[in-house]
């Protein structure tokens, strides 16, 4: 019984620092790397989907024009964006977390409305 207790408190103390490892720009750049795998994503970029992408990605792209014509996404803004988003992984992981979050507003704006 003590060596179960012994085995738990240090299970527990290795995987303290994983969970710990979850960060809200972790969690931006997981999201993000979702819609990008999306069907609606595919169909901008000519590609092939190779998973389900989001749940809450859209089925079809939105009516009518975006009101910002910058908004709509393109193969290059979509490149783009997953440049962006490597480039905020490694400031994730580097802990600067607002250096992330300014990465990924970026990202997220030359991704536009994704159908």
């Amino acid at each position: 019984m003590r060596a179960t207790l012994q085995g738990l408190l240090i299970s527990a103390t290795v995987l303290a620092p994983v969970a710990a490892a979850a960060t809200p720009c972790a969690e931006q750049i997981a999201t993000i790397e979702r819609r990008l795998e999306s069907p609606g994503a595919k169909a901008v970029t000519g590609g092939t989907p190779v998973t389900t992408g989001s749940p809450k990605a859209l089925a079809a792209p939105p009516p009518g024009k975006p009101s910002d014509p910058a908004t709509a996404p393109t193969p290059d803004h979509i490149a783009e964006a997953r440049g962006l988003i490597a480039t905020a992984r490694d400031q994730d992981r580097a802990g600067n977390a607002q250096a992330c979050n300014d990465t990924m507003t970026r990202a997220k704006e030359l991704i536009g409305a994704l159908p």
